[in-house]
Protein backbone atom coordinates (compact mmCIF):
# COMPACT_ATOMS: atom_id res chain seq x y z
CA UNK A 1 0.00 0.00 0.00
CA UNK A 2 1.14 3.85 -0.54
CA UNK A 3 0.49 4.99 2.73
CA UNK A 4 0.88 8.78 2.67
CA UNK A 5 1.51 8.84 -1.16
CA UNK A 6 -0.67 11.72 -2.87
CA UNK A 7 -1.66 11.05 -7.06
CA UNK A 8 -2.90 13.81 -9.08
CA UNK A 9 -4.65 13.06 -11.89
CA UNK A 10 -5.37 15.53 -14.98
CA UNK A 11 -8.60 14.60 -17.07
CA UNK A 12 -9.78 12.59 -14.36
CA UNK A 13 -13.62 12.54 -15.23
CA UNK A 14 -13.78 10.22 -17.62
CA UNK A 15 -11.54 7.46 -19.94
CA UNK A 16 -8.01 6.79 -18.80
CA UNK A 17 -7.68 9.56 -16.44
CA UNK A 18 -10.91 8.36 -14.43
CA UNK A 19 -9.15 4.63 -14.87
CA UNK A 20 -6.24 6.02 -13.75
CA UNK A 21 -7.65 7.29 -10.93
CA UNK A 22 -9.21 3.77 -9.88
CA UNK A 23 -5.83 2.44 -10.31
CA UNK A 24 -4.42 4.59 -7.93
CA UNK A 25 -6.37 4.29 -5.38
CA UNK A 26 -7.14 1.02 -5.71
CA UNK A 27 -3.07 0.83 -4.84
CA UNK A 28 -3.79 2.93 -1.88
CA UNK A 29 -2.95 6.27 -2.94
CA UNK A 30 -4.63 9.83 -1.66
CA UNK A 31 -5.91 11.84 -4.78
CA UNK A 32 -6.03 14.96 -6.28
CA UNK A 33 -8.45 15.04 -9.03
CA UNK A 34 -8.90 17.57 -11.98
CA UNK A 35 -10.53 17.92 -15.11
CA UNK A 36 -13.58 20.72 -16.29
CA UNK A 37 -16.74 18.44 -15.17
CA UNK A 38 -17.13 19.27 -11.24
CA UNK A 39 -19.66 17.08 -10.83
CA UNK A 40 -18.58 14.15 -12.57
CA UNK A 41 -15.41 14.76 -10.49
CA UNK A 42 -17.06 14.25 -7.32
CA UNK A 43 -19.23 11.32 -7.74
CA UNK A 44 -15.66 9.65 -8.69
CA UNK A 45 -14.01 10.65 -5.78
CA UNK A 46 -16.70 9.99 -3.24
CA UNK A 47 -16.97 6.56 -4.80
CA UNK A 48 -13.44 6.29 -4.24
CA UNK A 49 -13.40 7.63 -0.52
CA UNK A 50 -16.21 4.57 0.14
CA UNK A 51 -14.15 2.01 -1.38
CA UNK A 52 -10.53 2.49 -0.69
CA UNK A 53 -10.76 4.27 2.37
CA UNK A 54 -8.40 6.84 0.94
CA UNK A 55 -8.39 11.10 0.98
CA UNK A 56 -9.69 11.96 -2.38
CA UNK A 57 -9.51 16.19 -3.20
CA UNK A 58 -11.45 17.53 -5.89
CA UNK A 59 -9.93 20.12 -7.77
CA UNK A 60 -12.02 21.34 -10.82
CA UNK A 61 -10.24 23.52 -13.79
CA UNK A 62 -10.01 23.92 -17.45
CA UNK A 63 -6.24 23.61 -17.95
CA UNK A 64 -6.85 25.59 -21.30
CA UNK A 65 -6.12 28.63 -19.09
CA UNK A 66 -2.84 29.97 -18.60
CA UNK A 67 -3.08 30.21 -15.28
CA UNK A 68 -4.40 27.02 -14.70
CA UNK A 69 -1.31 24.86 -13.85
CA UNK A 70 0.05 27.67 -11.46
CA UNK A 71 -3.55 28.45 -9.67
CA UNK A 72 -3.54 24.72 -9.05
CA UNK A 73 0.00 23.92 -7.85
CA UNK A 74 -0.96 27.17 -5.33
CA UNK A 75 -4.29 25.79 -4.39
CA UNK A 76 -2.75 22.56 -3.46
CA UNK A 77 0.34 24.38 -1.44
CA UNK A 78 -2.16 26.35 0.36
CA UNK A 79 -3.81 23.30 2.02
CA UNK A 80 -0.68 21.50 2.28
CA UNK A 81 -1.38 18.80 -0.08
CA UNK A 82 2.09 17.55 -1.51
CA UNK A 83 2.13 15.30 -4.88
CA UNK A 84 4.23 12.15 -5.40
CA UNK A 85 2.83 10.97 -8.47
CA UNK A 86 2.11 13.45 -11.62
CA UNK A 87 -0.46 11.59 -14.36
CA UNK A 88 -0.40 14.22 -17.21
CA UNK A 89 -3.61 12.29 -18.80
CA UNK A 90 -5.91 15.60 -20.03
CA UNK A 91 -6.37 15.89 -23.75
CA UNK A 92 -8.25 15.75 -26.96
CA UNK A 93 -7.94 16.16 -30.65
CA UNK A 94 -8.90 18.54 -33.28
CA UNK A 95 -9.78 17.64 -36.44
CA UNK A 96 -9.83 19.41 -39.87
CA UNK A 97 -6.70 20.93 -41.61
CA UNK A 98 -4.21 23.28 -39.67
CA UNK A 99 -5.67 26.03 -41.32
CA UNK A 100 -9.77 25.28 -41.31
CA UNK A 101 -9.71 26.24 -37.39
CA UNK A 102 -9.22 29.48 -35.75
CA UNK A 103 -5.74 30.03 -33.97
CA UNK A 104 -7.21 30.23 -30.63
CA UNK A 105 -8.62 26.64 -31.18
CA UNK A 106 -5.19 25.54 -31.75
CA UNK A 107 -3.53 27.65 -28.70
CA UNK A 108 -5.89 26.24 -26.62
CA UNK A 109 -4.67 22.80 -28.12
CA UNK A 110 -1.28 23.39 -27.28
CA UNK A 111 -1.97 24.71 -23.93
CA UNK A 112 -3.66 21.48 -22.81
CA UNK A 113 -1.77 18.56 -24.51
CA UNK A 114 2.24 20.38 -23.91
CA UNK A 115 2.27 23.65 -22.06
CA UNK A 116 0.08 22.39 -18.95
CA UNK A 117 1.36 19.19 -18.38
CA UNK A 118 5.49 20.68 -18.95
CA UNK A 119 4.26 23.58 -16.50
CA UNK A 120 3.09 20.89 -13.95
CA UNK A 121 6.33 18.96 -13.83
CA UNK A 122 8.24 21.77 -13.49
CA UNK A 123 5.97 23.12 -10.48
CA UNK A 124 6.05 19.89 -8.71
CA UNK A 125 9.37 18.46 -9.61
CA UNK A 126 11.17 20.06 -7.23
CA UNK A 127 9.48 19.00 -4.04
CA UNK A 128 9.66 15.26 -5.47
CA UNK A 129 13.50 15.51 -5.80
CA UNK A 130 13.75 16.90 -2.28
CA UNK A 131 11.39 13.97 -0.86
CA UNK A 132 13.20 11.49 -2.75
CA UNK A 133 10.34 9.99 -4.30
CA UNK A 134 7.94 10.71 -7.38
CA UNK A 135 6.32 8.91 -10.45
CA UNK A 136 5.31 11.07 -13.52
CA UNK A 137 3.26 9.25 -16.37
CA UNK A 138 2.94 11.15 -19.27
CA UNK A 139 0.52 10.10 -21.27
CA UNK A 140 0.98 9.99 -25.04
CA UNK A 141 -0.07 8.29 -28.01
CA UNK A 142 1.02 5.14 -30.67
CA UNK A 143 0.62 8.44 -32.84
CA UNK A 144 3.61 10.30 -31.45
CA UNK A 145 5.85 7.34 -32.68
CA UNK A 146 4.76 7.04 -36.05
CA UNK A 147 4.02 9.95 -38.92
CA UNK A 148 1.89 12.25 -38.21
CA UNK A 149 -1.35 12.79 -40.53
CA UNK A 150 -3.40 15.52 -42.24
CA UNK A 151 -6.50 16.66 -40.63
CA UNK A 152 -5.34 15.80 -37.27
CA UNK A 153 -1.78 18.19 -37.18
CA UNK A 154 -1.23 18.68 -34.11
CA UNK A 155 -1.84 15.67 -32.17
CA UNK A 156 0.52 13.28 -33.20
CA UNK A 157 2.86 16.62 -32.72
CA UNK A 158 2.03 17.12 -29.40
CA UNK A 159 2.52 13.47 -27.97
CA UNK A 160 6.07 13.21 -30.02
CA UNK A 161 6.82 16.39 -27.69
CA UNK A 162 5.24 13.76 -24.73
CA UNK A 163 7.79 11.41 -25.64
CA UNK A 164 11.18 13.21 -25.94
CA UNK A 165 10.29 15.56 -23.19
CA UNK A 166 10.28 12.71 -21.08
CA UNK A 167 13.10 10.85 -22.55
CA UNK A 168 14.89 14.22 -21.38
CA UNK A 169 13.40 14.63 -17.86
CA UNK A 170 14.24 10.86 -17.32
CA UNK A 171 17.95 11.00 -18.21
CA UNK A 172 17.74 14.65 -16.22
CA UNK A 173 15.93 12.63 -12.69
CA UNK A 174 18.42 9.79 -12.68
CA UNK A 175 19.51 8.92 -8.86
CA UNK A 176 16.98 11.34 -7.63
CA UNK A 177 13.72 8.78 -6.40
CA UNK A 178 11.86 10.43 -9.25
CA UNK A 179 10.92 7.82 -12.57
CA UNK A 180 9.40 9.35 -15.83
CA UNK A 181 7.06 7.62 -18.42
CA UNK A 182 5.77 8.30 -21.43
CA UNK A 183 2.68 6.20 -21.95
CA UNK A 184 1.96 5.61 -25.48
CA UNK A 185 -1.31 3.72 -25.69
CA UNK A 186 -3.09 2.81 -29.26
CA UNK A 187 -6.68 2.67 -29.66
CA UNK A 188 -8.56 2.79 -26.18
CA UNK A 189 -12.17 2.48 -25.23
CA UNK A 190 -12.96 5.92 -23.68
CA UNK A 191 -14.78 9.28 -24.47
CA UNK A 192 -12.33 10.63 -26.50
CA UNK A 193 -13.57 9.71 -30.08
CA UNK A 194 -16.99 11.09 -28.89
CA UNK A 195 -15.38 14.58 -28.47
CA UNK A 196 -13.65 14.65 -31.70
CA UNK A 197 -17.08 12.90 -33.66
CA UNK A 198 -15.50 9.75 -34.47
CA UNK A 199 -17.03 7.27 -32.64
CA UNK A 200 -18.96 5.81 -35.05
CA UNK A 201 -16.25 5.45 -37.62
CA UNK A 202 -13.80 3.79 -35.09
CA UNK A 203 -16.32 1.34 -33.84
CA UNK A 204 -16.34 -0.18 -37.07
CA UNK A 205 -12.55 -0.82 -36.68
CA UNK A 206 -11.29 -4.48 -35.89
CA UNK A 207 -11.57 -5.38 -32.01
CA UNK A 208 -8.14 -6.53 -31.77
CA UNK A 209 -7.06 -3.11 -32.40
CA UNK A 210 -8.55 -1.91 -28.89
CA UNK A 211 -7.82 -1.75 -25.23
CA UNK A 212 -9.67 -1.13 -22.39
CA UNK A 213 -8.53 2.18 -20.22
CA UNK A 214 -8.49 0.36 -17.05
CA UNK A 215 -5.40 -2.33 -18.71
CA UNK A 216 -4.00 0.81 -19.87
CA UNK A 217 -3.69 2.40 -16.54
CA UNK A 218 -2.71 -0.87 -14.91
CA UNK A 219 -0.07 -1.17 -17.33
CA UNK A 220 1.34 2.26 -17.01
CA UNK A 221 1.53 2.83 -13.33
CA UNK A 222 3.61 -0.26 -13.36
CA UNK A 223 5.91 0.97 -16.29
CA UNK A 224 6.73 4.22 -14.37
CA UNK A 225 7.47 1.96 -11.11
CA UNK A 226 9.64 -0.35 -13.12
CA UNK A 227 11.73 2.55 -14.67
CA UNK A 228 10.75 2.13 -18.28
CA UNK A 229 11.09 5.85 -19.57
CA UNK A 230 8.32 4.62 -22.91
CA UNK A 231 5.83 1.84 -22.77
CA UNK A 232 3.72 1.63 -25.58
CA UNK A 233 0.77 -0.53 -24.49
CA UNK A 234 -0.07 -4.15 -26.17
CA UNK A 235 1.47 -5.95 -28.80
CA UNK A 236 -0.35 -4.83 -31.60
CA UNK A 237 0.84 -1.68 -31.01
CA UNK A 238 4.27 -2.30 -30.35
CA UNK A 239 4.15 -3.95 -33.94
CA UNK A 240 3.31 -1.60 -35.91
CA UNK A 241 5.38 1.00 -33.69
CA UNK A 242 8.48 -1.59 -34.97
CA UNK A 243 7.00 -1.73 -38.47
CA UNK A 244 7.07 2.16 -39.21
CA UNK A 245 10.18 2.25 -37.31
CA UNK A 246 12.01 0.05 -40.33
CA UNK A 247 10.20 1.72 -43.35
CA UNK A 248 12.03 4.64 -45.29
CA UNK A 249 10.22 8.06 -44.10
CA UNK A 250 8.95 8.17 -47.81
CA UNK A 251 7.29 5.24 -47.54
CA UNK A 252 5.56 5.23 -44.16
CA UNK A 253 4.71 8.45 -44.72
CA UNK A 254 2.83 7.55 -48.38
CA UNK A 255 1.67 4.89 -46.26
CA UNK A 256 -0.21 7.52 -43.73
CA UNK A 257 -1.24 9.26 -46.09
CA UNK A 258 -2.96 6.75 -47.85
CA UNK A 259 -4.96 5.28 -44.92
CA UNK A 260 -5.76 9.22 -43.85
CA UNK A 261 -7.13 9.54 -46.99
CA UNK A 262 -9.64 7.06 -46.68
CA UNK A 263 -10.45 7.58 -43.23
CA UNK A 264 -11.62 11.29 -44.13
CA UNK A 265 -14.00 9.92 -47.03
CA UNK A 266 -15.34 6.92 -44.50
CA UNK A 267 -15.69 9.89 -42.22
CA UNK A 268 -17.17 12.49 -44.91
CA UNK A 269 -19.80 10.38 -46.14
CA UNK A 270 -20.78 8.87 -42.34
CA UNK A 271 -24.19 10.35 -41.21
CA UNK A 272 -23.59 12.74 -38.06
CA UNK A 273 -26.10 12.92 -35.39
Amino acid sequence: MASNRRALVTGASAGIGEAFARELARRGFDLVLTARRADRLEAIAAELRDRHAIEAVVAPLDLARPDGPEALVAALASQGLHIDVLVNNAGYGVTDYLDEQPWSTHAAFMQVMMTAPTELIWRLLPGMKARGYGRIVNVASLAGLVPGSAGHTLYGASKAYLIRFSQSLALETLGTGVHVTALCPGFTHSEFHDVNGARQLVSNMPSFLWMDAPTVARQGLDAVEAGEIVYVNGRVNRVIKALFKLLPDRLALKLTEREGRRFRLRRASSPHP
